[in-house]
């Protein structure tokens, strides 16, 4: 797959306040590069990570009306993956499937941050602890890796380093939990925060600080502490928490 845009969005149809958008595949400087799929991943999945990953950059913002035909004339994905994919995210309520209106992108819901926030972090906490207690040699020396370049992002300043890296840790950690009831529950959650992160931080947050906490979890995971891995992860939640106070304060 190349990193050429690819509209999969109907240029015939307009979303009410919406628009129209265009929907990218990540190129090289932005996300997934062909090298990063998963050698199993399905046709389904795939695009569902397509459709994910864009709408929760804001690629394709809120409210837009995305076309399961121009889907897969565009991506050349069956019928039915691309509605397996969208089901999945009308699921984790990143899109709505309008009977006679098609699928739009739902608005990101303000109110519900602080409630995500207080499921996520008992989620997040079991997560990180299992890790810690779970992760082999291999496993350690890998979190050892996305410590340091969480620390380089920090240093760096460099946003796409974060956003890479942290793709990567959360990916890794949820695996290395083993555990696919937290897996199924942070999914829908992460999602959401991830497009308030996007719409957000750039304003209201602090980079090198968001880096340092990361760091912190994926080095008490690579000691096999699990209390410390629990306690950075709530460290963590922590400042998710007062930056979306701050963000909903300044906004109102």
């Amino acid at each position: 797959m190349s990193g050429s845009p690819v509209t999969i969005i109907d240029r015939s149809a307009r979303s009410r306040g919406g628009g129209d958008a265009e929907l990218r595949v990540p190129d090289a400087d932005g996300g997934c590069e062909a090298s990063d799929t998963p050698q199993t991943e399905t046709q389904s999945q795939m695009a569902y990570r397509i459709i994910e990953e864009m709408i929760v950059t804001l690629e394709v913002p809120p409210g837009s009306l995305i076309s399961e035909k121009a889907l897969n004339r565009q991506l050349g994905i069956g019928r039915t993956p691309i509605r397996e994919a969208l089901q999945r995210l009308a699921l984790e309520g990143t899109v709505r499937i309008v009977p006679r209106a098609g699928v739009i992108v739902s608005e990101i819901d303000m109110a519900d941050q602080l409630k995500m926030i207080e499921v996520r972090r008992e989620i997040e906490k079991i997560i990180a602890g299992r890790a810690a207690r779970l992760a082999d040699p291999d496993t350690c020396s890998h979190f050892r890796r996305l410590a340091a370049r969480f620390d380089e992002a920090a240093q760096a300043g460099d946003e796409k380093i974060f956003i890479a890296t942290d793709r990567e840790f959360n990916a890794l950690i949820v695996t290395s939990a083993q555990n696919s009831y937290a897996a199924h529950a942070i999914g829908p959650i992460e999602a959401q925060t991830r497009r308030f992160w996007y719409l957000h931080f750039k304003r209201f947050g602090d980079l090198r600080r968001v880096c340092e906490l990361h760091s912190r979890i994926a080095l008490a995971v690579a000691e096999n502490d699990e209390p410390a891995a629990r306690k950075a992860s709530d460290e963590l939640l922590d400042y998710v928490e007062s930056y979306t106070i701050r963000t909903l304060e300044a906004l109102r």
